[in-house]
């Protein structure tokens, strides 16, 4: 059977384990892989690629000033090439690979929506290039049900040209971390032994929720005066807010951690994980929902993004209602208080992903896109 070309258009992306693992374990019989990434930087993920041998183009593009000329690299890319797949991921990515691929006459063009509701709600300018980006593929992958939702119901796609593919996950990544890696994250953020610690891996955006969380946290500490609150991702558009409500806690209580490689490691540092987006559209998957389970921390959880398709209340996580301080406070005192019930939601919780959100499992459902 000859191979198929098939090309990953990526924007925006410095590390990303997703495609680290896609371009590591996607059938190399059936399918010649390459990349290219729009940013104005050499990423992490570049030099992961190019460390694996994986073919890879870097096009400059730091904005709309740039688009033009990354558009006619990538347009003079795939002409010279000839791909039969244009898979494209994140905004910049969409607009300038379907339309190239489209000059191109690729046969299949694709694209994974990696939003669900955000222009809508946040910027509806960008709508018209959701709906471009709808217009020009042939295919279009939605991580969640919800997102599925969202481009039939609001931007009126055909079911038809919808496949829902969950991310996969390289669940043994969160697993087995090394006991040397597990003692090392552990003497950076949490050398005094503090417990329990409460975890949260979320950028500061308002639709994250981390503003419930902190009022949570100050009331355990009336009950765990040693308890640690770790905010991983610690940036965004709403940091002054947060830091301000974090003033009104004590000075050794939290850590705020922009950035740290070893994701699976971190997850070994927590007693509770939080996951408390404001909305069931807020997510169009919310990654970190399938992280905490794999890596067997309980956690509390409002349901968006995926976690409405699979996560049940007490079976493998507590789940509290939005924009809720006092649930989500009374959700991690009963996960620290009752062992039953968090032993119970440990193990229901990497039952209940392992298949369906498994690294295979995603590699075979692609497979069958590209291949239809």
């Amino acid at each position: 059977m000859k191979k198929l070309k098939l090309v990953y258009i990526i924007s925006d992306i410095d590390k990303a384990l997703a495609f680290e693992w896609i371009a590591t374990h996607i059938d190399k019989d059936k399918f010649e892989l390459s990349f290219i990434i729009l940013n104005p930087y050499v990423s992490v993920l570049e030099h992961f690629l190019g460390a694996h041998d994986i073919k890879c183009t870097s096009i400059k593009c730091s904005g709309k000033k740039d688009w033009f000329l990354a558009w006619t690299k990538i347009l003079t890319y795939l002409i010279k090439n000839k791909p039969d797949i244009v898979h494209c991921h994140l905004l910049q990515a969409n607009i300038l690979g379907l339309t190239a691929a489209r000059f191109a006459s690729i046969p299949k063009r694709i694209y994974t929506r990696h939003h669900s509701d955000f222009h809508f709600r946040y910027f509806p300018k960008g709508v018209k290039w959701d709906k471009l980006a709808n217009a020009l593929s042939t295919k279009i992958i939605a991580p969640s049900l919800g997102v599925k939702q969202i481009l039939t119901d609001r931007e009126h796609v055909k079911a038809s040209k919808i496949s829902i593919v969950n991310h996969g996950f390289d669940l043994d990544y969160f697993k087995n971390v090394p006991k040397d890696v597990q003692f090392a994250i552990k003497e950076k953020y949490n050398k005094r032994n503090q417990a329990p610690v409460i975890g949260v891996t979320s950028r500061f955006t308002e639709l994250k929720g981390i503003q419930y969380i902190i009022p949570a946290f100050q009331k355990l500490l009336s009950h765990y005066p040693d308890a640690l609150l770790l905010l991983f991702n610690a940036r965004g558009d709403y940091e002054v807010n947060i830091q301000n409500l974090l003033q009104h806690l004590p000075v050794n209580s939290y850590q705020c951690v922009v950035f740290e490689s070893e994701l699976a490691a971190v997850y070994t540092l927590f007693d509770v994980f939080v996951q408390v987006s404001t909305d069931t559209h807020i997510e169009a998957f919310g990654q970190t929902y399938i992280e905490a389970l794999a890596a067997g921390v309980p956690s509390v959880f409002t349901l968006s993004g995926i976690a409405p398709d699979f996560i049940r209340d007490r079976e493998n996580a507590i789940v509290v209602p939005f924009e809720d301080s006092d649930s989500i406070y009374n959700g991690i005192e009963e996960l620290l208080l009752n062992h039953e019930l968090r032993s119970k939601i440990i193990e229901e919780g990497r039952k209940s992903i392992e298949k369906r959100f498994s690294l295979q499992e995603m590699i075979a459902q692609l497979t069958k896109v590209y291949i239809q």
